[in-house]
């Protein structure tokens, strides 16, 4: 039997792994692997401090949804024990199918295969290996499970998971206005017709979190700095796919390559009994190793970016309120083409896309506040700050990035 673990978390001060089923998903090689996946890619080129690790952020979650339930039930709520230890479980595992630089990468890797996919076949296999002790914790997460708040807790606008991150982002870039006051949130919350819902003395609680949420997504997860540095690593990962698909042999290792040589989907994790194997192979080590090494590399497009992602030489970047015009995308071209680059090679140095930032989908997944007199309101209904209203509207920026400075060689 394994004894009581104690954890010493700078956020919250001491976090315990409470049983045996915790402790061992904790050793599993699937969750050690969040130990070298960083929680927040590459916003280390903006905010020095933020090299924390989806091993971190999950240890986090986990802590909060034990405290979380502990409320619920100290108000008269049934948790059981069994339910309290399946809902840790499931938000202890809820970021295993993040791979390296995580959405940065989905796209390019494994197109059309979101994460949460690709955790739940983890959930699915890590339950056969442990003879069924997940099925509670994959319904919860997968939202079957009967009593919905579970599900709630895992993934909702108000749940332990951006409870976490939020903190924790806040903690490690600096960013004090994005931290948000989790155990007096959590106080806060009660059950009510099977939901989960905040009590009215909470609502300043929740105001802060959405401000926090959204500050955070235009000063740290969209940063424009950071902005430039995934296009970057995207338009890699793509020359290193195309290059790859062609024949040519990369640097890389061994699970890296078999990524880049195929384009795999959902359904290969059946087909492919190893497949699983080689995806949990992959972290950030496998991605900086391999741009490392491609600087050396004979094509001049894949070692040109990565010389410049490498040396932190990014590509100059502007936000646009609207979709840039055709005469300003012809005149960068322009640019890059004076600079020594051919047509072919442009797109690789010029990329136009958009980003959105939508602090509270209030039609999609409301907050619920139980007023004093027992109704249940809409945070967006039940506060008296308009600005909550403003959050519900999405914000959609434009931006252009190119490579203001490069110059090619070969």
């Amino acid at each position: 039997m394994n004894q009581r673990k104690i954890i010493n978390d700078p956020v919250y001060g001491f976090i315990s792994i409470s049983s045996d089923l915790l402790f061992d998903l904790v050793e599993h090689p699937y969750f050690q692997r969040l130990r070298r996946i960083k929680q927040l890619g590459l916003a280390d080129i903006v905010y020095p401090g933020a090299l924390h690790t989806r091993f971190h952020h999950a240890l986090g979650a986990m802590h909060l949804m034990g405290l979380a339930l502990r409320t619920l039930q100290e108000k008269g709520n049934r948790v059981d024990e069994v339910e309290l230890e399946a809902a840790q479980a499931a938000i202890l595992l809820h970021d295993l199918g993040h791979g390296p630089f995580s959405h940065v990468l989905e796209s390019v890797l494994m197109p059309g295969v979101s994460h949460e996919s690709v955790t739940l076949v983890m959930m699915k296999e890590l339950n056969r290996q442990m003879h069924g002790r997940l099925e509670i914790a994959i319904q919860m997460f997968e939202g079957t499970y009967p009593r919905e708040f579970f599900h709630q807790m895992i993934s909702s606008q108000l749940d332990m998971d951006r409870m976490d991150y939020l903190n924790r982002d806040s903690f490690y870039t600096g960013v004090v206005e994005g931290s948000v006051g989790a155990d007096r949130l959590i106080k806060m919350l009660d059950i009510s017709n099977g939901q989960l819902v905040v009590e009215e003395k909470g609502l300043l609680s929740i105001e802060n979190f959405l401000h926090s949420r959204r500050l955070m997504y235009w000063q740290v997860y969209l940063h424009k700095t950071l902005l430039s540095a995934q296009a970057m690593l995207t338009r890699i990962l793509q020359r290193a796919r195309e290059l790859s698909e062609n024949g040519e042999e990369l640097f890389a290792t061994p699970d890296f390559s078999r990524f880049l040589r195929n384009t795999f989907f959902l359904h290969d994790f059946e087909i492919y009994p190893d497949l699983l194997e080689s995806f949990n192979g992959l972290d950030d080590n496998d991605v900086w190793a391999s741009v490392k090494g491609w600087t050396k590399h004979s094509d001049p497009v894949l070692s040109i970016l990565c010389e410049m992602l490498l040396n932190r030489n990014l590509f100059k970047i502007n936000i646009l309120d609207s979709q840039p015009g055709t005469d300003m995308l012809a005149d960068l071209g322009n640019q890059l083409l004076e600079a020594g680059l051919t047509e072919e090679q442009i797109p690789y140095f010029l990329v136009s896309s958009e980003t959105t930032n939508w602090a509270y989908a209030k039609e999609q997944d409301p907050i619920r506040v139980k007023m004093k007199d027992g109704r249940l309101l809409d945070i967006a209904d039940a506060s008296d700050i308009p600005t909550i209203e403003a959050l519900t509207k999405i914000v959609r920026k434009y931006y252009v990035c190119w490579g203001k400075n490069v110059s090619l060689r070969g």
